[in-house]
This record gives C-alpha cells, sequence and structure tokens, in this order.
C-alpha cells in the first residue's frame, strides 16, 4: 500500500470553546467538573446530589435501519439533531458511546461523527480519551488474575480450572486470542486449561460501568460476576474471592461520563462503549440521567440496527433505569436500501434495488411501533445520492403516513437537520404513556428468546442447541431466570445469518450457548456463529493511520 505524503498535511487546531464555557451551557461551575485539558472534563457523581429533584428532559432515542459494513451515520444524525435543537432554542446535549479501538483501526475508523456533524476534540476521543476503556479492561483483567492467583494459592474455594467462565479482554479486533491456553496453578501440581478473551465493549465489565447508578451499585454488581463452577458444581462469584472492591477502585474514574462539544458546541457527554451486536449497545444510564437533569433534550445512540441497539435500550435499559422514552429516530440511507434490495454494489439510482430494499426499514419501523413509538425517518443524505433516490424515500414515507426528513448535517451541521428537529418536538409533544415491552420478566427463559426472535427479528421458529437448552437449565437452577435478555446476533441481518438481507420471513433462529452476565444483571443468547472477539479486515483501518512531523493524527475518519 502506497505510504501517505505527510508532508502535505497542514496541522489545524479546531476552534474549540473553553470546556468551563461548554459546562456553563449546561448550568455548571468549574467545581462542578474534573479538567482533562481545556476541552475535556468529566463530572463527578456527586453532581446528582445537587441536581436530585430538579426538572426532567426529553429523551430521543437515535437508531437505524440495518447497516452496510461502515455503518449509516446514526452518530452524525445524533450529534446533528442535538445541535439543531439548540438551534431552535432548546439546551440539548448529545449522548455517544465512546469509541473502541478494536472497530477504529479496523473497519469503521473512527466514532465521532464526521464533516460538521462531529464532537470534538476527534483524535483524543477515538485514542484512549480519558482512560475509561484502559481502566474497564484493568479491572475484568484483575478479576482473572485473582482467579487464577486464588487457585495457585491453594484453591480454597474449590475451584475447578477447567470450568472457568470468566474470559480476559482486550480492547482490539484479534482473532488469535478467540481460544488461548494458560497454565493454571503451580509447576507440579497445575493443570493447562482453555481460556479465552473478548473484546472490552462485550466485557461484562463494561455492561456493568454503563449500567451502575452509584459507587455502590457498582461494587455489589461487581461481586456478582459468575466466574465458574467448583468441582461440585456450585457457582463461584467474584465476591467470593473479596474481587469488588480493587475492581471498583480501577474503575473509580471510569464511572464518571466524559463531557466534550460538538463542532457547533453543543454539549456532548460521551461514556462507556458496549458493542450493540455483542452487548447491550448504549451510552451509560449515568450519561442519560444527567442529561436529562441539565438538558431540555437529551440524544441518545443505539448501537446498529434497531433490532439490536433500540430493542435492547427499550426491553433492558429503560426498564433497568426506570427511564422514559419520548421519541425514536430511525436513520435511512440510500446506499443501505439498495444494498437490502440486492445492489451489493450500490450502483447509481437504482430505484429497483430500492424499492425492494424498502421492507427493511419498513420492518425496522413497524418494530419501535410495536413498543408503541412512531417513530420519526431521518434520510441520511450522502453526496453521491441523487435527487430522485432521495424522493423516492421520502414519498414512500409519505404514502405510508411516515414522518420523515432528508438530513444533511455532515455538510450543514444543525442547519442541516432542522427539519428533523422540528418533527421531534412534535413527537416529544405526545409521546406514549409507556412502552409495549416485547417480553414480561416473569416470562422463562426460552419464551424471552421467542418472542424477540419472532416479534422483532420475523422468525418462524427458534432452535436451541443442546448446550443452550443445558444453559437454561443451570439458569434455573442459579435463579437468574427473570434477568432480561441481550441478545448476541449479527448486526448485517434481522436473522443469525448475515447473508440473509432485507426483511426475511419463514426462517429459523439458531441458540448457540446461552450466557450469564449476572453482575450485568442479564442473560446472553449467543445466535448463529456470533463472535465477541472481532478480527481486522484484510485492508484495516490501522494501514491509514499516522501521525505528520508536527503531530497531527490523520487517517481516522
Amino acid at each position: 500500500m502506497e505510504e501517505p505524503d505527510l508532508e502535505e498535511y497542514e496541522e489545524k487546531e479546531p476552534e474549540l470553546r473553553d470546556i468551563g464555557v461548554i459546562a456553563a451551557a449546561l448550568g455548571l461551575s468549574e467545581r462542578d467538573i474534573e479538567r482533562y485539558g481545556n476541552h475535556i472534563a468529566k463530572i463527578p457523581l456527586s453532581i446528582f446530589q445537587r441536581l436530585d429533584g430538579g426538572k426532567r428532559g426529553h429523551l430521543v432515542l437515535v437508531t437505524a435501519m440495518t447497516p452496510t459494513p461502515a455503518g449509516e451515520g446514526k452518530t452524525t444524525i445524533s450529534i446533528g439533531l442535538a445541535d439543531a435543537l439548540s438551534i431552535l432554542g432548546n439546551k440539548s446535549v448529545v449522548n455517544i458511546r465512546e469509541p473502541s479501538l478494536g472497530p477504529c483501526f479496523g473497519i469503521k475508523g473512527g466514532a465521532t461523527g464526521g464533516g460538521r456533524a462531529a464532537v470534538q476534540p476527534m483524535d483524543r476521543i477515538n485514542l484512549i480519551f480519558t482512560a475509561d476503556f484502559p481502566a474497564i479492561t484493568a479491572a475484568h483483567n484483575l478479576l482473572s488474575a485473582l482467579i487464577n492467583n486464588h487457585i495457585y494459592h491453594g484453591n480454597e474455594l474449590n475451584l475447578d480450572p477447567k470450568r472457568i467462565v470468566f474470559p480476559r479482554t482486550v480492547d482490539m479486533n484479534d482473532r488469535s486470542l478467540r481460544q488461548v491456553v494458560v497454565g493454571v496453578g503451580d509447576r507440579d501440581k497445575g493443570v493447562m486449561a482453555m481460556d479465552s478473551f473478548v473484546i472490552t465493549p462485550a466485557s461484562e465489565v463494561m455492561a456493568i460501568v454503563a449500567l451502575a447508578s452509584d459507587y455502590n451499585d457498582l461494587k455489589d454488581r461487581l461481586s456478582k460476576i459468575l466466574v465458574g463452577f467448583t468441582f461440585n458444581g456450585e457457582p463461584v462469584f467474584a465476591g467470593d474471592l473479596k474481587a469488588q472492591g480493587s475492581m471498583a477502585a480501577l474503575l473509580r474514574y471510569a464511572m464518571e461520563p466524559n463531557l466534550v462539544q460538538t463542532v457547533e458546541g453543543t454539549p456532548a457527554l460521551i461514556h462507556t462503549g458496549p458493542f450493540g451486536n455483542i452487548a447491550h449497545g448504549t451510552s451509560s444510564l449515568i450519561a442519560d440521567r444527567l442529561g436529562l437533569m441539565l438538558a431540555d433534550y437529551v440524544v441518545t445512540e443505539a448501537g446498529f440496527g434497531s433490532d439490536l441497539g433500540a430493542e435492547k435500550f427499550v426491553n433492558l435499559v429503560c426498564r433497568v433505569g426506570n427511564l422514559k422514552l419520548d421519541a425514536i429516530v430511525i436513520v435511512a440511507t440510500v446506499k443501505a436500501l439498495k444494498m437490502q434490495g440486492g445492489d451489493k454494489e450500490a450502483a447509481k439510482d437504482n430505484i429497483r434495488a430500492m424499492e425492494a430494499g424498502i421492507a427493511n426499514l419498513l420492518k425496522h419501523v413497524h418494530n419501535m411501533q410495536s413498543f408503541g413509538f412512531d417513530p420519526v425517518v431521518a434520510v441520511n443524505r450522502f453526496p453521491s445520492d441523487t435527487s430522485r433516490e432521495i424522493n423516492f424515500i421520502v414519498r414512500k414515507m409519505d404514502s405510508l403516513g411516515i414522518s420523515s426528513a432528508v438530513v444533511d448535517a455532515y455538510e450543514k451541521g444543525g442547519e442541516g437537520a432542522i427539519e428533523l428537529a422540528k418533527l421531534v418536538i412534535d413527537r416529544v409533544a405526545s409521546p406514549p404513556s409507556s412502552p409495549h415491552y416485547t417480553y414480561e420478566m416473569e416470562d422463562d427463559v426460552k419464551v424471552k428468546i421467542e418472542k424477540v426472535a419472532r416479534e422483532i427479528y420475523g422468525a418462524s421458529e427458534v432452535v436451541f442447541d443442546h448446550a443452550a437448552i443445558s444453559d437454561i437449565a443451570l439458569i434455573h437452577k442459579l435463579g437468574f431466570s427473570r434477568l432480561p435478555i441481550s441478545m448476541a446476533k449479527t448486526q448485517y441481518s434481522f436473522s443469525d445469518d448475515k447473508s440473509l438481507l432485507n426483511a426475511p420471513n419463514d426462517f429459523d433462529v439458531h441458540v448457540e450457548r446461552i450466557m450469564i452476565s449476572s453482575g450485568a444483571g442479564f442473560l446472553v443468547p449467543l445466535l448463529g456463529e456470533i463472535m465477541t472477539m472481532p478480527g481486522l479486515p484484510k485492508s484495516p483501518a490501522a494501514d491509514r493511520i499516522d501521525i505528520t512531523p508536527q503531530g497531527q493524527i490523520i487517517g481516522l475518519f
């Protein structure tokens, strides 16, 4: 691959406001923030004591139709919408997840939006940021080390080295770490055991930080992590190893949400980063609650299509966090409609493919309607889109009574999302009193999985492998059957087969295993060939990322 000419890049410092000015826009003073330089700050959890009992803003969820590999621009739309709401005279904040180094150096590159609809400083946010991910990785691997250390020093808990279920983690796509062999115990009496790595966004510790409400809740959840089983088959938890205190100490500052700004100066809270396909896929509950106390509108983003992040946000996050959702936005693109309609190359002006692919978008709309919401469709315009293609989507939505707006936030920032913002304001004026959940907590584990697979995905049958059936029996034995579920499957299809596009029906969903995330407080059914440790593509984004002699990082976006 040809090396980039680093001399052709000129160092351009973004024109950013001091973070104290951004904090003041939310009613926060210098004593309410902890600075990480001039443009980044953390907000201590003690702020909740001062704000408790204040007003509550409106919560808007941004999701999308089934994505193409490069994504459809949910982050760009979320940022543009927050900027537009601000232009219209509202106090708004956008809540998004922290970027993971895996996709940053893999397929997608940076995850901070783009053009006029981005959060700043982009390079620092994408690369390590305030070290939340390293802290979560360290806390996770501390528990792994404590498990092996306990076995080495006599194994008082009688842990079976071959029944350790808590993996290790690293924040990088590395397929070689999916299965590893480790030595457990001393040289004379130790044994070799299988182990594995998950990417940090799939770590249960990441989910715990994203769902915990305070430090006491954090420690309680950490103590409930299932680490393995004894030789007699009894469960062993992190609390049995007295691990929660030291893990929580590593996570002390990672629990604090990060405050930055959009290109247009709208406050942005960026916190935690669970993936939407192998975790619950939304920003932290703490960030959402804080935003609702500080702003009129909180725009929060859920990972991948509505069948993943949005489903979990409604069925899991809103329940756990007692959040009231006011409106839902579904992002659609011409490119995605073409690909769902069978045009893998997304050829220009292919209306026939779009006519077929519109079924995918309508299925996502129907899913959100099943929760009790009439979503707004945001048509994210790309430079290659023709007016004929854009008008096709708008006319189709109009004919079906579905509100839509064409958004050009990348080029125009908030001004390019004004129409969308006005539709959202109309929606939050009469939100549903409460969502219609897909399943009840009292439902059997199999029933919960079947309801999501049939009602949200459109599956005709749900096939449980023998290992999954054994997992369900264990879940009942341990008393975890009433936990909500966080389905893990491919993001590229409603099914568990990434090649099955559009809005398929009459297909089977295969449940391979069901993992217990007892600390996070949910169960994770693994559907099809889902990977919790992705691999890098043949031509990773890492090939294009570099640093100039002046210290400017290039190739991230």
